[in-house]
């Protein structure tokens, strides 16, 4: 990904949406170990959100009861050669949220336009001084509309749903076609909710990576990038 080392100087602000399974957590954690930016995980801190309605008992349907309690709420992500570990309250909890019920957990989080506000402030709030990548389901559109590259990376449910399950620990109870099932659902909520639904940004390059490896999706991101620095990028 040579593309990329080219004038370096102009920090940008680099936004990639896409369902769950697409590779979009790989390859922000990849490009901004390449590029030198902070990978802000969107997920992760609706995940870490979710976590902790798990443990308190909060139902997820509660508007008022999420908000009380984001308010309340320190996430932090600190970012490692392996990708961001997650702070909840000053806990650890990288492992945890990846798990399929917290996973599940944050797509119904999610979908209330109050937390997303709460979420989108503290987001906003990060990345304002560029040099960012920042991936999840509404960065283009809502978190970062004036982000300097959007990508949409998508790729065909039935391998996003073996990606997916070959990242969970491998259990007789955890079947591949009810992870397939479970992420069927997860898109159809997430393309379906009223507040920031997934769509791709007006101005976004799709990215279809179902027949493409991780190092070909950031070859083509590469020269975008090195496409919108020759354009001028953040100073």
């Amino acid at each position: 990904m040579s593309a990329v080392s080219e004038g370096a100087d102009k920090r940008l602000v680099i936004a990639i949406d896409g369902p769950a399974g697409a590779g979009k957590s790989t390859i922000a954690s990849r490009l901004a170990r390449t590029l030198g930016y902070v990978n802000l995980e969107s997920g992760a801190m609706y995940r870490a959100l979710a976590l902790k309605a798990i443990e308190g008992d909060v139902g997820f349907d509660d508007e008022d009861a999420l908000v009380k309690l984001a308010e309340k709420s320190r996430i932090q992500l600190e970012p490692t050669l392996g990708g961001n570990r997650v702070l909840l309250d000053g806990h650890e909890v990288s492992q945890r949220i990846r798990e399929l019920d917290v996973t599940d957990a944050a797509s119904k989080v999610s979908v209330h336009p109050r937390v997303r506000q709460w979420m989108v402030e503290h987001q906003r709030a990060l990345g304002q001084q560029g040099g960012v990548i920042m991936e999840g389901r509404d960065i283009g559109t809502k978190v970062f509309p004036d982000a300097d590259l959007k990508i949409f990376l998508d790729a065909d449910a039935a391998v996003r749903g073996d990606r997916r399950y070959r990242q969970q620990p491998q259990t007789a109870e955890i079947k591949p076609e009810s992870v397939v099932a479970e992420l069927r659902e997860r898109d159809r909520r997430d393309r379906e909710r009223a507040a920031s639904p997934l769509v791709p940004a007006a101005d976004a390059v799709v990215i279809d990576s179902t027949k493409l490896g991780i190092d070909e999706v950031l070859d083509r991101i590469g020269h975008l990038i090195a496409e919108k620095r020759a354009q001028g990028g953040r100073p």
